[in-house]
């Protein structure tokens, strides 16, 4: 996993207190954008360019954590962005211990939907929360179980007609037409929809933010704004 590089040495921009760092989405993801502004915590986003390959077998829990991690130090790392607390995430979800990641065609998302129907799945995102200026950084991971009704192919062509498909983990949305293929949840349901909120809360503390207070501060500096 990346190391982050040693700290330069300390200006008043890198002393500034945690509360006031900029936060920095580094995700293509609107899903996540948009659990973030639901929350209140403002970012600006930055899509990284990450590798994804590794070089060996990896545990799902470390698979993610490292994608999270490369992508979250690949926007830390630039010289621009070293006040800033950059977030990166990856979501995989995971059948019988293989990871079934966005599918390729409308042929693959038929493929992983017939293999869901009916089966209990695990989703299993990596976070990694870090700032260069500081050399700090937070990784862990969260872990949801989704159990998918028994549904057939009519069903599924008609899901893959909403084109909700393409660009999902898995092949579906839980947060969309997808959620009709769903029997039960077990586990944090924001982790399914790709950016597990209460791991967050949990790594933003241990960089010194209060996030209730932070999305507090946000969500009143959005309604001033409007009111302008």
């Amino acid at each position: 996993m990346h190391q982050p590089n040693p700290p330069e040495s300390t200006s008043p921009a890198l002393a500034t207190e945690s509360s006031a760092w900029p936060i920095i989405l580094a995700s293509a993801s609107p899903r996540r954008r948009d659990l973030l502004r639901q929350v209140g915590l403002t970012c600006t986003v930055q899509i990284p360019d990450v590798d994804e390959s590794v070089s060996e077998p990896l545990s799902p829990e470390a698979l993610v954590q490292e994608l999270a991690a490369r992508k979250a130090t690949t926007i830390g790392d630039r010289p621009h962005h070293r006040n800033a607390l950059v977030i990166g995430c990856d979501t995989l979800v995971f059948l019988n211990g293989r990871p079934l990641g966005k599918p390729v065609d409308r042929a693959e998302s038929r493929n992983y939907l017939r293999a869901l129907s009916g089966q209990t799945h695990e989703v299993i995102s990596g976070l990694c929360l870090y700032q260069a200026a500081s050399a700090r950084l937070e990784v862990a991971h969260s872990r949801t179980r989704v159990t998918m009704r028994a549904f057939g192919d009519d069903e599924i062509e008609d899901y893959l007609d909403t084109g909700e498909s393409a660009d999902k983990a898995g092949g579906y949305a839980i947060q969309g037409f997808g959620a009709f293929l769903i029997e039960t949840i077990h586990g944090d349901y924001s982790n399914v929809v790709g950016l597990p909120l209460p791991l967050l809360y949990e790594l933003l503390t241990r960089f010194g933010i209060r996030p209730l207070r932070r999305a507090r501060d946000g969500i009143a500096g959005q309604q001033h704004q409007q009111q302008q």
